[in-house]
């Protein structure tokens, strides 16, 4: 019976999703030259070559390309030997590599972590923050496991599950801005407007709210930060486009005018797997609780 090294399948699994060996590295955290001797010693077990250059790229041969199915098989394999084992442990232990925006980081998740936190207080979850694209990119290179993100997230890879709407409102100082009753494309882009930067998916809403109407956006400041978008509003810089999700109740109190769309525009977050990802208990855990809370978050919203 072969003796393959489970260390050596994974590590050119890696090498095969990110395309080189140093990308590898950097994810396995382990030197390029350590990468490339496993690679290589799974090459000599095995009596094939695995791995060739294509232009910048490494790329499986045709049996690096079959190895791959039965890795990945192995890969749920083990997965499924261990959540078996894990059903006679107490409890939920392992990691799990969560990926969202900066606004359900700040306004969705803390809720969500603290729930699995006093459940499982051994589970160890990893949250990693960005847009939808580089979210995207994360799960297909397989460095974190399940991302909560705004759509669209194409990709044939993908299994994506939406689970929110989230609306969208236009918010300005009272002291400062007088927001229309009516706060339609044509009335707001009248106003000196605030908005996140270009690439995020929020963002690529509100231009396509806009350009419905056949309007094109000039905003005065382009930001990363909703917390630094409404710190700019309160201070009377301009007005803004935010979801709701980033105004609790604590911002609802200040002098904060808040309106609205029309038409009304809303996002949908949805929970997106790689369909080949095993998906063990600690990760099912995960997944469960973010559903939960997005049906709650939901209800207070009246949605």
């Amino acid at each position: 019976m072969y003796r393959l090294s489970l260390d050596q399948l994974q590590t050119f699994a890696h090498v095969m999703d990110a395309g080189s060996f140093s990308a590898a590295a950097e994810r396995l955290e382990l030197s390029q030259p350590a990468v490339s001797l496993q690679v290589r010693q799974l090459e000599k077990r095995l009596g094939v070559r695995l791995v060739e250059r294509v232009g910048r790229r490494a790329a499986p041969t045709a049996a690096g390309e079959e190895l791959l199915v039965h890795v990945r098989a192995i890969d749920a394999a083990v997965s499924s030997a261990l959540e078996a084992m894990a059903r006679h442990s107490k409890g939920v232990t392992g990691r799990v590599r969560l990926g969202t925006g900066a606004t359900a980081c700040i306004y969705f998740l803390p809720s969500v972590l603290r729930e699995l936190r006093n459940r499982f207080p051994s589970l160890s979850i990893i949250v990693n923050t960005g847009d939808t694209p580089d979210i995207l990119k994360a799960i297909e290179e397989n460095t974190i496991d399940v991302g909560l993100v705004t759509l669209p997230a194409p990709g044939r890879m993908f299994d994506v599950t939406p689970v929110l709407e989230d609306e969208f409102v236009a918010i300005a100082s009272a002291d400062s801005i007088k927001l229309p009753g009516k706060t339609t494309p044509s009335n707001l882009s009248k106003l000196p407007l605030v908005l996140h930067q270009a690439s995020a998916n929020t963002r690529i809403l509100v231009n396509q709210w806009f350009t419905h109407a056949g309007l094109t956006l000039r905003p005065i400041m382009e930001l990363d930060s909703v917390e630094a978008i409404k710190e700019l509003v309160g201070a009377g810089l301009g007005c803004s486009i935010v979801t709701r999700m980033a105004l609790p109740d604590t911002d609802r109190r200040r002098k904060m005018t808040v309106r609205s769309l029309s038409p009304r525009l809303y996002r949908k977050l949805a929970i997106v797997l790689r369909r080949d990802k095993p998906v063990h208990r600690s990760l099912r855990e995960v997944v469960s609780a973010i559903k939960s809370f997005a049906e709650m978050f939901a209800k207070r919203q009246g949605r």
